[in-house]
């Protein structure tokens, strides 16, 4: 039996501006450090091969941030250092003012197979007040792009429950994205989240209604189910052979490998985390040091109860045991087959229901956190 599928996350942290929503650890004005960056992560990554730590990659996902910032040869310039399974599935996220046919080209003959597109929203206000510079008909040009460069497969990425986003509004971006030719074969949709320290948290006018986010979700879900896209997790959607190997394998309590900046990994129970800054990080590799902030190692009833809390998100649910039939629960979940799955209701209260979870062990925790980026 062969070793279980890997999985390999590059973080690149340049942004060319900031969204009012956004906690990562993206920069705005450190594009003069990417030479020295992606120097830095080929060296990282021939490290791990070396060490025998990364010998073959089942899926690639450069996340950020916005990886299209890089040049497209010098993302090439890292593919190249990743050992690669036969088939494997390469993601690179991008904001739809960056891509090009050449961009795209570049991508396409360095390994790459898949796009992830930032689209947001359709309509311009909505699209401002997240703080997001690119307008719908750029989303429209991309998409063509992609369709034309021979991409099979790739994403959508959207954000309901702005502030200044109303019914009419998200129904026009559903139909919008929907009528994309070609349409993605994948959607992602997330509620607008809140997170402390960005410009959206210190404007209380703009924090989203967790009602309207509610009625929005259930909207998604019945357009795109009536179009033919089956629910891959909570907040994704693919058609049919176009889920997101790299997603599914987190979601699968799988193994992964982070590099560059603030990047995660986990590896059989144990997880780590780098430097949050860039320039930390080309220091600690250049040094020849581990870029390695901090880490954990789970008890094996955290990873037991970490598994059945990502397997809930998923339309494979968790076995009945793990969360048994409850009157509490009806119209949140179903149970049949010796599976307890989330409806579309209780897919809006997952982390509430998760708390019902019942692990194998009382030694079984709650981490926060659990899914990588």
């Amino acid at each position: 039996m062969g070793a279980p599928p890997l999985g390999v996350y590059v973080h690149v942290p340049f942004c060319r501006r900031r969204c009012d929503y956004c906690a990562f650890s993206t920069y705005t004005d450190r594009d003069h450090l990417m030479s020295s960056y992606v120097e830095a992560l080929c060296r990282d990554i021939e490290r791990a091969v070396d060490a025998g730590e990364l010998t073959s990659a089942a899926a690639v996902f450069f996340g950020g941030g916005t990886p299209s910032r890089l040049p497209a040869d010098d993302l090439a310039q890292v593919l190249r250092r990743v050992p690669l399974d036969p088939g494997a599935e390469v993601t690179v996220e991008c904001n739809p003012e960056d891509v090009t046919g050449s961009r795209l080209a570049s991508y396409r003959s360095s390994g790459v197979t898949r796009i992830s597109l930032g689209a947001q929203a359709r309509a311009d206000h909505v699209l401002a007040s997240l703080g997001r510079p690119h307008r719908w008909h750029e989303v429209a040009a991309a998409a063509a792009l992609i369709g034309s460069a021979g991409f099979g497969s790739w994403n959508l990425d959207l954000i309901y429950g702005a502030a200044t986003e109303t019914d009419a509004d998200w129904e026009a971006t559903l139909s919008a994205v929907l009528a994309l030719d070609p349409a993605p074969p994948h959607l992602s949709a997330y509620a607008l989240t809140v997170e402390p320290g960005t410009p959206l948290a210190a404007d209380h006018r703009r924090h989203p209604d967790d009602d309207v986010q509610a009625q929005r979700y259930a909207r998604a879900d019945a357009r795109l189910a009536g179009a033919g896209y089956v629910w891959e997790e909570i907040s994704n959607w693919a058609q049919p052979g176009h889920t997101c190997a790299y997603n599914n394998l987190a979601w699968s309590g799988g193994d992964y490998l982070g590099f560059g900046s603030a990047a995660h990994s986990h590896r059989n129970g144990r997880r780590w985390w780098n430097v949050r800054t860039p320039e930390r990080y080309i220091a600690a590799v250049n040094a020849g040091a581990s870029p390695v902030a901090g880490e954990e190692a789970l008890t094996d009833g955290q990873r037991r109860f970490e598994h059945l809390t990502l397997a809930l998100r998923t339309p494979g649910g968790v076995p009945v045991a793990a969360l048994p039939p409850d009157e509490g629960l009806a119209g949140l979940v179903e149970w049949g087959g010796g599976r307890a799955r989330l409806t579309v209701a209780g897919r809006m209260l997952a982390s509430e229901i998760s708390l019902r979870l019942v692990a194998e062990e009382e030694e079984a925790s709650r981490p926060a956190g659990i899914l990588p980026r």
